[in-house]
């Protein structure tokens, strides 16, 4: 039933959501900052035409009201397709197309292209939060009937929105992806120092040779980014993103806009030869967490991108004492670099009953399988293990 003293309302821009209100239910005071729920990051993905609906992305941001004021929010796109998302659904658009159904669109309540968890349900401190999440879980269902949509999937989500959404009736989905986490390290040796020998040492000769052809590596946040580093970045990005998914994401005016927004929130890990930019990553600063997110480069060398991609970003987070690094989806290759695996919850509502049994029963034996895996690759993981006598 709907509540009197809630009005929800779907927004077709982040623009008309005043910053001031969104920040307060993305961090809510003594909260934990992601950079990825501020207003800047979607006002940038959406003023750039990076996440339109020309681009399969149109903005539906689900506003919950009380007597007026903004209380939740959930940034919320009606898509026509399944790209950019990271939790893999295209197997289930086929299947319910061939059965007759229409998959698209349907509503993706996460961030555009980044698969990071953070909150997907942005409440305001001063509320009661069980409330506000109940009334906007049950406004993604009222605007999957309202914009005719197949479907709702929140991505990304924290455990707990995803155990809440439960209650509502979505489906619960699960993943991996690989962090590292601070267990108080001093230095990048200390970390090494709780890695079996083998690791140490590999990892060693990894960062040794990562730089033997004059390679110097370079961090830069806030002032420092200047328009050539910019430039020259999005130059890898888009040298690498074209090789990796045809057509890269994001544009220059996203950067350009990050820049002149978020700068201070954001690290670029730069590598220069002879005097000029050859490679870079992005990752951006959380208060407990550095996000990796995109890498590229215009010369490859041996073990550049475990360099520039995961040690420097534990160099970062042990120096600026951030509890973890994400380093984005998938990977298992970074187990070896210290990173473990993680769950990542998703959240389905599927109105059609048959779909849903169905879906239904393929989550169930997924969730097992994702289970099974995390605990062996942890188990099989390249920390010592003082009880065996391992180093």
């Amino acid at each position: 039933m709907p509540d009197p003293d809630f009005t929800l309302e779907a927004y077709p821009t982040v623009a008309k959501i005043p910053a001031a209100d969104w920040d307060a239910c993305a961090t809510p005071a003594g909260g934990v900052f992601n950079p990825f729920v501020s207003h800047a990051f979607f006002a940038a993905l959406e003023a750039s035409g990076s996440a339109t609906a020309r681009t399969g992305w149109g903005p539906r941001h689900l506003v919950a009201r009380r007597d007026g004021a903004i209380v939740g929010i959930v940034p919320c796109y009606l898509k026509s397709h399944s790209q950019g998302e990271y939790v893999f659904d295209h197997g289930w658009a086929d299947a319910y197309e061939r059965a007759g159904g229409r998959y698209y669109p349907k509503l993706q309540a996460t961030v555009p292209f980044t698969p990071a968890t953070g909150p997907r349900l942005l409440i305001r401190d001063s509320v009661d939060r069980d409330a506000v999440s109940d009334i906007l879980a049950r406004g993604l269902i009222g605007l999957c009937e309202a914009t005719d949509a197949s479907s709702v999937h929140v991505t990304f989500a924290q455990e707990a929105e995803w155990e809440r959404l439960a209650t509502h009736g979505f489906l619960q989905r699960t993943d991996r992806q690989f962090h590292w986490h601070n267990e108080g390290y001093a230095t990048f040796e200390d970390f090494l120092g709780n890695l079996a020998s083998r690791h140490r040492k590999a990892i060693r000769r990894e960062r040794r040779d990562a730089l033997a052809a004059g390679i110097t590596i370079h961090h830069l946040t806030g002032d420092a980014i200047t328009e050539e580093a910019w430039d020259a970045y999005f130059d890898f990005y888009m040298e690498t993103g074209s090789r990796k998914w045809g057509r890269p994401y994001l544009n220059r005016k996203f950067y350009a806009l990050i820049g002149e927004t978020m700068r201070d929130h954001v690290l670029l890990v730069m590598a220069r030869r002879e005097g000029r930019w050859i490679a870079g990553a992005i990752n951006f600063i959380g208060s407990q967490t550095l996000f990796g997110r995109n890498w590229g480069a215009i010369e490859h060398h041996p073990f550049l991108h475990f360099e520039v991609c995961y040690y420097q970003a534990i160099d970062f987070a042990i120096t600026n004492r951030l509890a973890s690094v994400e380093a984005g989806a998938q990977g298992e290759h970074k187990v070896a670099r210290g990173y473990l695996p993680q769950t990542t919850h998703s959240a389905h509502y599927i109105p059609d009953p048959g779909f849903r049994r169905a879906v239904r029963e393929y989550l169930a034996q997924e969730r097992s399988h994702i289970a099974d895996d995390i605990s062996e690759i942890t188990e099989a993981g390249p920390f010592r293990k003082a009880a065996a006598g391992q180093d």
